[in-house]
């Protein structure tokens, strides 16, 4: 059987496999140079497409999304301009947390308007900012005159949405998918809540736009919510720069994805995007425009995205802006393709008129930082007990693990000693083959191969029947290399070394079960034993599991210190494995 498999797996491996492994080498990040995939087909993109929406979703929390309670809006401090009026809002997104923003309304025009999110990039007045860079106010009140609804709304930590700061997500926060990113997604999402809630909103009609990190949260929203039916990113969608706040990045948002895959969600529904020849959107009209324009091409829509570039640094400045209102006025208004819409004189209110809670105190029930955080761990520890579902469960760990069973795994043999890799992925897994027969196991020990065979249990398994797969799961054993995972948002590109060793353990189970392996176990020594059930809970078929977690409970401070995970306690942690391996089982 043994000397069966070797000649399989010597058939045109070699080639295969990398010669080192590509998690310890020149690791992705924000300024990372990447290139758009090829997708041939629609339903190619739109199979890509819903997942990358879990990704995002998953990555900010939000997986599954979080009840919406009564937004209980405050409008009031109205001012009233010739032809717009602006108001001060809050809107309480959860209970105890409250959103600051304007809302800007068209005066003495008839009918059912058109809408706009509006959110900010990081100025220091945020959506109050005022500069010939970028002006906030200035591309509100145009639209209202134009005749839109717009609402203007801060960032997390910006002005009046002041309860957590706009830089936060320690160890435990990241178990459970609380950060800044999440928080103002789930923000922008009650935001189209609300505007669709105003008498005078056409609800089929919401645009969004935003610049910079107002970008960002512009083309994540769309890519998730369907409402936003037109949109106008500014100066953010970049093959060269993916954002450099805490509130662009999450951890597992762009594993193996990146921004332009993500403003192409957009498709096919119409958006503008507005680049600078003076920042990292300096090549989207030969690079990020025509890779988006492809995804339009799938829909037979290619017309439905346009592009402009500003000669400007990095801005929103009145150029972008005109650019802006006039795609909204034809796609949204009807407008003539030859109508000017250029921006008119404004008057800029005084702060303390436009800032929620300049002379008022928050609501009494207005919670701290600490308590929004536990409030947001007691809402997903809550939905994670409500459900037994099981391909739920299965779901959200394989999107926190950002892991896969291959369909083909790649081996390299010299003598016993094997190294696996996935196509395509340039990992190495190492491994010693020993004994044989139909039934295979896979053993995991956290100091590797080396170690494995020293370990009384495993040398008394050794000594019986069955074939045997050890392997040197990543960072452990032979497998060990420097590795820069200080980087900066490392977690937001790159994976944590227990989630690549439950993946080097499925690459494993599956090239077994490619070769032949009737029955698969999985023995884990040490930690091992966790990164075989977490493993063991993800394949599509039963392995049997020869190790126990019963000194594992399943706490933050045993996940941060022993099997480090962002988001595993949101995706159900220990009690989803376990579920799923039982159920399996049965």
């Amino acid at each position: 059987m043994r000397t069966f498999l070797l000649f399989m797996i010597s058939m045109g491996a070699f080639a295969q496999v990398p010669l080192q492994d590509a998690r310890n080498g020149n690791l992705p990040g924000t300024d990372t140079h990447y290139t758009m995939p090829v997708y041939r087909t629609r339903a190619e993109w739109e199979t890509r497409k819903a997942h990358l929406r879990k990704q995002i979703l998953f990555s900010a929390g939000l997986l599954p999304m979080p009840v919406k309670p009564p937004l209980h809006p405050h409008i009031f401090g109205r001012i009233e301009n010739k032809d717009y009026s602006i108001e001060k809002v809050y809107l309480e997104t959860m209970p105890g947390y409250y959103l600051g923003g304007n809302l800007y309304r068209p005066l003495g025009k008839p009918g059912k308007f058109p809408a706009v999110v509006s959110p900010h990039g990081h100025w220091i007045y945020g959506r109050l900012e005022n500069q010939p860079l970028a002006s906030q106010p200035a591309r509100a009140i145009q639209l209202a005159r134009q005749g839109f609804v717009v609402f203007s709304y801060d960032m997390v930590g910006y002005n009046d949405t002041a309860q957590t700061p706009h830089d936060f997500g320690n160890p435990r926060e990241q178990l459970w998918g609380f950060g800044p990113l999440g928080l103002q997604l789930w923000n922008s999402i009650r935001v189209v809540d609300f505007l669709e809630s105003l008498p005078e909103v056409d609800a089929g009609k919401i645009g969004a736009t935003g610049e910079s990190g107002g970008a960002t949260q512009v083309f994540l929203l769309s890519a998730v919510d369907g409402r936003i039916q037109y949109s106008a990113p500014v100066n953010m969608i970049s093959a060269i720069m993916q954002g450099g706040s805490p509130c662009e990045n999450a951890p597992g948002l762009r594993v193996g994805a990146f921004n332009v895959e993500f403003g192409a969600m957009m498709a096919p529904r119409p958006m503008l995007m507005v680049s600078a020849t003076g920042d990292w959107t300096r090549n989207t009209p030969h690079e990020e425009y025509p890779a988006i324009r492809a995804i339009y091409d799938l829909y037979d829509r290619p017309n439905d995205v346009e592009t402009i570039q500003i000669d400007a640094p990095h801005n929103y400045n009145q150029a972008s802006r005109e650019a802006m209102y006039s795609f909204f006025g034809r796609r949204i208004q009807g407008a003539p393709a030859d109508k000017s819409f250029k921006e008119g004189s404004i008057r800029i209110e005084k702060l303390q008129d436009m800032l929620v809670w300049h002379g008022r105190s928050l609501p009494p029930n207005a919670l701290t930082y600490e308590q929004v955080r536990d409030q947001w761990i007691s809402m997903a520890t809550r939905q994670n007990e409500s459900t037994n579902d099981r391909e739920q469960m299965w779901e959200r760990l394989a999107l926190a693990l950002a892991a896969e069973e291959p369909a083909k795994v790649s081996s390299e043999p010299k003598g016993n000693r094997i190294v696996l890799s996935r196509p395509g992925k340039g990992d190495r897994v190492p491994g010693l083959l020993t004994g044989s027969g139909p039934v295979a196991t896979v053993v995991v020990h956290p100091g590797g191969i080396e170690a494995a065979l020293t370990d009384a249990r495993v040398k008394a398994a050794l000594a019986g029947t069955g074939q045997y797969l050890l392997i040197d799961a990543f960072q452990t054993g032979s497998a060990i290399a420097p590795r820069n995972t200080a980087a900066r948002h490392f977690l937001t590109f790159n994976k944590t070394e227990a989630a690549e060793r439950v993946q080097d353990i499925l690459t494993a189970t599956a090239w077994l079960k490619q070769h032949g392996a009737s029955k698969v176990q999985l023995m884990g020594v040490g930690d091992g034993s966790l990164w075989c059930l977490f493993a063991a809970a993800l394949t599509s078929k039963p392995v049997t599991l020869l190790s126990a977690v019963n000194e594992f409970s399943g706490s933050d401070e045993e996940f941060i210190n022993r099997f480090f995970v962002p988001g595993i306690q949101r995706a159900g942690g220990l009690r989803a494995a376990q579920m799923l391996v039982t159920s399996r089982a049965r």
